[in-house]
């Protein structure tokens, strides 16, 4: 039995009428840039967030350029963020000029590890990007408490984490501002790229919609530096016909990584750790193992596709070299780089797949 890592195409198969249906009626309507399409998204994802006001991106990288710009961040600023991650999570920080700043990861969800968000406070840290990754929330008590006791902005992303909640409330409602990547391979994933930005503050929630469209709030007025981070109608469109699924999808993860969690008894296997103050959504569902090239090695012969995600922890990647954090400065995310690896868990995987995924694990 072959079971790939991810196939796209079966969701796609799934809803291919009503998608290309949405896309002629916008292609008709030439409803290209923001417009009644890319309204009608954010209103359904507002819904989903219990919040209303969401502003719709054209990827997942632009809200997080977007929320440095709100923080008024420069050069000479620093920002604590996670080397465990997609490199989008410092990008933002990079683009404004400011500094990014690493802290280490807790062993067993792969976030941020407060206490040492706490340690790299400096006199020159500006804020905080708190990464859910893999669709597990972080502690987002511990780091508001670091937060709010030394000022800081706090931006969340839950490029991975779309409808994962922290201690019953949505992660990206929790900081000062959340952002959300729509990426095909996202468990909302669009047919191209796409984000969003969500913020309570009603005042970093109207920045963001000016810098979203050239600075401006009136076609030609320009009142603040902005930039060009309008959605697309077709995303929109195409969104919103997914979005009635995403509580479905969601739960079929959650069921699919129950089972892993329940039946993988490799020795030497590390799971990962299952927090009762969040709840999970399973962007992916990444073990740890000694041995991890040789079970990849093993699984390929067994027809299950495997994924190395983020073998390279930010701190050591060639564009951040000049930061001078070198081997050992993050030892828990450079084992974590080292030794993880990633399962298939994607909705439509059968109970049949699932079965061969274990069974292979088991078998090493």
């Amino acid at each position: 039995m072959k079971v790939p890592f991810l196939d796209l195409s079966l969701q796609h198969r799934a809803l291919r009428e009503p998608a290309l249906a949405a896309l002629a009626a916008t292609y008709d309507a030439t409803r290209f840039c923001l417009g009644k399409d890319v309204e009608e998204f954010e209103r359904g994802f507002g819904a989903l967030l219990g919040y209303p006001r969401v502003l719709g991106m054209n990827s997942g990288t632009s809200p997080l350029h977007v929320a440095c710009m709100i923080a008024g961040l420069g050069p000479g600023d620093e920002v604590i963020t996670t080397p465990f991650t997609f490199i989008s999570s410092a990008w933002g920080v990079s683009y404004v000029g400011a500094t990014p700043v690493f802290a280490d990861i807790e062993e067993g969800t792969f976030n941020l590890d407060p206490e040492k968000v706490a340690a790299a406070v400096t006199e020159r840290t500006k804020a905080i990007i708190v990464v859910h990754l893999f669709g597990q929330p972080a502690r987002m008590d511990e780091i508001m408490t670091v937060a709010r006791r030394h000022g800081l902005f706090v931006i969340e992303d839950c490029a991975q984490a779309v409808g994962a909640q922290y201690r019953s409330t949505p992660v990206g409602l929790i900081g000062d501002c959340g952002t959300f990547s729509f990426y095909p391979t996202k468990n909302l994933g669009g047919c191209g790229e796409g984000g969003a930005f969500v913020s309570r503050n009603e005042e970093v929630q109207t920045r963001a919609r000016h810098i979203r469209v050239h600075g401006s709030d009136r076609r030609y007025y320009h009142d603040i530096i902005g930039g060009n981070f309008r959605m697309d109608g077709f995303q929109g469109a195409l969104l919103t016909v997914k979005l009635p699924h995403l509580t479905g999808w969601n739960a079929r993860r959650r069921q699919i990584a129950g089972r892993y969690l329940a039946e993988i008894r490799l020795t030497n296997v590390r799971l990962p750790d299952q927090p009762d103050y969040g709840q999970s959504v399973f962007h992916q569902f990444t073990l740890r193992h000694p041995r991890r090239d040789a079970l990849r090695e093993h699984l390929a012969r067994c027809e299950v596709g495997t994924d190395l995600i983020y073998p390279v922890p930010l701190h050591l990647q060639k564009c951040y070299a000049g930061l001078g954090r070198g081997p050992g400065s993050y030892p828990i995310a450079e084992a974590a780089a080292a030794n993880c690896l990633s399962l298939p868990i994607f909705p439509e995987l059968t109970d049949a797949q699932v079965d061969h995924v274990i069974a292979s694990v088991n078998s090493f």
